[in-house]
């Protein structure tokens, strides 16, 4: 609990310089594109455009997702949802698990704590997440979609977004620091996770329960679910099941406890592992 406590203390502390550099880190990313910036929403686009020809217009046949007994939406829309949350949670996993052990040599020597440079990574892919909602929502509402009062559920899905990605991507950084296979591994492992999550496929409708079962252990299901109940007006999912809303948080405060615990462990010897 003193490790938690420390790191959160730690990342209120110093979060101007959290968010100074999380602009710089979006920026010098970007400096030697002609486009800048717009590649932050054009690459998105592209990937998002060949999963739907691939999932939508081929294996799918362009056929409606049902939501609901008297509601049924496009693949397109119900896929687009999916796959900005996971663009944002596969970039920040795989940029933050290796932001340490990448600027140690350069931080080392600077005045502030370790602990929030997966933060200011994690950070700089956030901002890029919110253009691309905002994007969604004007797409959303002249698709038909219009602003409802289950919009009010965004804030805490956007924070909840956040929280669960900075508590992984905690965790990975310290542990791809120690163990350099480990940024390896998660590489492969995220690359499936896209294929075995519920962002290409309708978890309802899966008739094997246990395979269902376990996609719905998944974390980001209960994520990307409750930005689709928003966006289509379904229903107030925040309230729909609080079991599974007790187990995100559980997992979250788990994964933020471990990573501050072992963070704190080893980050004196962070320089030895590099």
């Amino acid at each position: 609990m003193k490790a938690t406590i420390k790191v959160l203390k730690e990342q209120f502390k110093y979060f101007y310089l959290v968010r100074r550099l999380s602009v710089y880190e979006l920026r010098s990313k970007n400096n030697d594109n002609y486009l800048g910036m717009a590649w932050e929403i054009i690459n998105p686009v592209f990937q998002i455009s060949i999963y739907w020809f691939v999932f939508g217009y081929g294996i799918r046949q362009r056929e409606d997702i049902p939501l609901t007994e008297n509601l049924s939406v496009p693949f397109i829309y119900w896929m687009i949802i999916g796959m900005i949350v996971w663009l944002f949670f596969y970039q920040s996993i795989i940029q933050g698990s290796k932001s340490i052990y990448t600027r140690i040599k350069m931080l080392a020597k600077m005045n502030f704590p370790m602990s929030i440079i997966p933060n200011y990574v994690v950070l700089s892919r956030y901002f890029v997440f919110l253009g691309m909602f905002v994007i969604l929502i004007l797409v959303m509402n002249m698709s038909g979609y219009y602003v409802n009062i289950y919009y009010l559920q965004f804030p805490y899905y956007l924070l909840a977004l956040f929280v669960f990605t900075f508590s992984l991507a905690f965790v990975m950084s310290t542990l791809s620091t120690i163990i350099r296979d480990i940024q390896m591994f998660l590489q492969s492992i995220l690359r499936m996770g896209l294929y075995i999550s519920p962002i290409l496929w309708n978890v309802d409708t899966i008739a094997n329960e246990t395979i269902s079962l376990v996609m719905k252990l998944n974390p980001l299901y209960y994520l990307i679910e409750g930005f689709r109940f928003s966006f289509f007006g379904i229903g107030w999912h925040i309230f729909n099941d609080p079991i599974y809303t007790v187990y995100f948080w559980s997992i979250t405060i788990i994964l933020f406890t471990f990573g501050s615990v072992l963070h704190l462990k080893f980050r004196r010897h962070f320089i030895d592992f590099v």
